[in-house]
């Protein structure tokens, strides 16, 4: 199979953040599986470009087939099979101009050669939305006070949201989201020492090699956004943008920043401010289900 740059680019972003996200090494791990031979370490390129690369290497060949049939992998949505046929469903409206479809039948994942190209503008899509329109979402009305968490805690993260808001608007974009990353992973926290309870019981929660659950500050920020989505307190698109601040967050260390050539701009600085304004709202409107 051969595929166009544009459904290129949809395979890619499935791969890196919309049917989970991958970081750096998991993106390493899943094209090893593919006959790869890569390493991840200093001077690993941006994921988006890691991930382009080798899709571009394996075009045409059997490794693409396979890439895709990975991708989409049923076992991997177990209890989400409504969610699956939506991202194939939705890549298939790119597939089609390369005269394909993905088909799933039960748990096996096939591949239909088209005569023309086939539009079905009724198919089902997969419940993510852009980063445009994730942008030009209001969340406003709501405050860290919302959320219930300690009060010390809440006044260092309300202080927080201030200063945040001043780097932003003065320019200081790594500041911003920095600051940003910091300030999430302190509002999951509290969360979780809050109600210890759901967030232990969560499917996503880490666990360690005796099977127990991890105590809450060795928890990563990913992990945390996971469980989230598992304990339905922010929604999938939330959940995409949340782990697109988690890996900016990271060139909090100045040799990430300098090996992969990331130079903080506005519009990646705005992505992180909306993810936090995002998350407040969405875990205010759905505290009450930590209760249930």
């Amino acid at each position: 199979m051969i595929i166009s740059s544009k459904t290129s680019e949809k395979l890619r972003d499935l791969i890196n953040e919309e049917t989970e996200y991958r970081s750096g090494p998991n993106l390493v791990r899943f094209f090893n599986a593919l006959g790869f031979n890569h390493s991840y370490g200093q001077g690993f390129p941006s994921r988006w470009k890691y991930t382009d690369d080798c899709l571009e290497t394996i075009n045409g060949t059997p490794n693409l087939d396979t890439c895709i049939r990975s991708v989409f992998n049923p076992v991997n949505f177990i209890g989400r099979i409504g969610e699956l046929d939506g991202y194939i469903a939705d890549f298939n409206q790119y597939l089609a101009f390369d005269k394909w479809r993905v088909i799933r039948n039960e748990a096996e994942i096939t591949f239909k050669k088209l005569q023309k190209v086939e539009l079905n503008e009724n198919g089902t899509h997969a419940p993510s939305m852009s980063e445009s329109d994730f942008l030009s979402r209001e969340f406003s009305g709501f405050t860290i006070s919302d959320l219930g968490l300690d009060l010390n805690v809440t006044d260092v993260l309300n202080k927080r949201l201030v200063e945040i808001e001043k780097t932003y608007n003065s320019g200081a974009y790594l500041s911003t989201i920095l600051l940003a990353g910091s300030s999430l992973e302190g509002i999951f926290l509290g969360l979780a020492s809050s109600n210890p309870r759901a967030f232990n019981t969560a499917k996503s929660s880490p666990k360690t090699r005796d099977g127990k659950v991890q105590q809450f500050h060795d928890w990563t920020l990913a992990t945390f956004i996971d469980v989230a989505k598992d304990l339905e307190l922010i929604q999938l698109d939330t959940h995409k943008f949340s782990h697109t601040l988690r890996d900016f967050r990271n060139y909090i260390h100045p040799y990430q920043q300098m090996s992969s050539g990331f130079t903080p701009r506005e519009h990646t600085a705005k992505i992180c401010l909306q993810v936090l304004k995002a998350v407040i709202m969405e875990i205010s409107q759905n505290i009450h289900k930590l209760g249930t």
